[in-house]
């Protein structure tokens, strides 16, 4: 017994040296102004719409400061990831990897995004002296300008060495203005029109350019921006993206602006059904289905991604009052054959099942697939 022991631990050892180890990274060197030092690449990528991050992860300088600038949660997101969805078009994600901004700090941001003042010289936003301006002063100056969001896109040489490829730049632009009436106090709000918007977006763009010419690397950066219209903030659907610029590593200003046709609609609304009337009945059918199925049925929201006035993605939320797992199964089996039955194949869809002890389920289609990912969460 004691030999047939031996001899099996010698059998492990052997089998155990000659597998092949997995390997799930690779090392780079990254490069940059400040110093050299070693940089994991991860080889999974999860698919060709994603950038592969550098590890390990560096937070960027202003990390977090988006958080008390942008006050519509879904703006937020929308924000981050709609660059992410710009930098594809310069930046395959094939070829670079995403790092977060290096070179923006918090400091730097608070300062562009204040009023213009002898105190604040770097302020982006016009000069007012909100202590002792007049309600109208309010609504002629308003804040145009929430935040400055920055990326990083690392480029691999042929030497194992990642360095800085290029920046994007997104400015969030506020389309709603908040402030308090200076006499007593109460709230109010000024609509600032797309015009002046852009207007107001496009101006502030080429400072921010100028100002970022002088940061040390990012002299002869390539380097994009792009403008985000936010949402006001009672919104629950997210703002969008309507133009962007790119500007070469050799040049000081921008000559050419091309236009985003982004927007995020909800369903149902008076927009949705002014504006895609057939996108809007599906979405009343689908809803109409789910009730005639579900009594406990509390309600349908949806909210579409369009591109240049074509559907790209729908997501739909329902939130429902579950007796049993049974029950939930069978729902969203149900719901799972509404969604293709009233859906066509080329945009995708997620579907959000949830009660009032969280996510109960979730279905999701991607556009081309034969059939939708479904989970129960237990």
């Amino acid at each position: 017994m004691r030999k047939y022991r031996i001899a099996l631990v010698v059998l492990l050892l052997m089998l155990s040296a000659c597998t092949p180890k997995i390997e799930n990274e690779e090392k780079v060197v990254q490069e940059t102004e400040e110093k050299t030092e070693t940089a994991i690449i991860p080889k999974y990528k999860i698919s060709d719409e994603y950038y592969r991050t550098i590890l390990p992860f560096k937070p960027g300088k202003a990390r977090g400061l988006v958080n008390y600038t942008v006050y519509n949660r879904l703006d937020l997101n929308e924000l981050e990831m709609g660059l992410m969805r710009i930098a594809q078009e310069n930046f395959k994600p094939n070829d670079y990897y995403f790092q977060e901004g290096q070179y923006l700090t918090s400091e730097m941001v608070e300062e562009w995004i204040r009023r213009q003042s002898e105190n604040a010289e770097e302020g982006l936003n016009p000069s007012l002296d909100e202590d002792n301006a007049t309600t109208e002063e309010f609504r002629n100056n308003p804040r145009y300008l929430s935040h400055v969001m920055e990326h990083n896109y690392l480029k691999r040489n042929n030497e194992d060495k990642v360095e800085l490829g290029g920046v994007v730049v997104g400015l969030a632009l506020k389309s709603v203005y908040n402030f308090n009436e200076p006499t007593n106090g109460y709230p109010r709000e000024q609509v600032i029109p797309d015009e002046e918007i852009e207007k107001q977006g496009k101006a502030l763009a080429l400072q921010v350019l100028q100002r970022m010419r002088s940061i040390k690397g990012l002299e002869q950066m390539p380097i994009v921006i792009a403008l985000f219209k936010e949402k006001p903030r009672e919104s629950i659907v997210p703002g969008n993206f309507f133009a962007k610029a790119y500007i070469g590593e050799n040049d000081n200003s921008i000559s050419k602006w091309e236009t985003i046709n982004e927007q995020f609609i909800l369903f149902p609304s008076q927009d949705a059904k002014d504006l895609y009337f057939d996108d809007y009945t599906k979405m009343l059918n689908f809803k109409a289905d789910v009730e005639n199925y579900f009594p406990n049925f509390i309600g349908v929201i949806g909210r579409g991604f369009y591109r240049d006035g074509q559907l790209q993605e729908m997501t739909i939320e329902i939130p429902v009052q579950f007796y049993g797992k049974a029950e939930l199964i069978g729902f969203t089996e149900y719901i799972t054959g509404l969604v293709l039955d009233h859906f066509p194949p080329y945009i995708s869809v997620q579907v959000y099942i949830s009660s009032i002890d969280g996510q109960e389920a979730l279905i999701n289609w991607d556009g081309g697939e034969t059939k939708p990912f479904v989970h129960i969460y237990r």
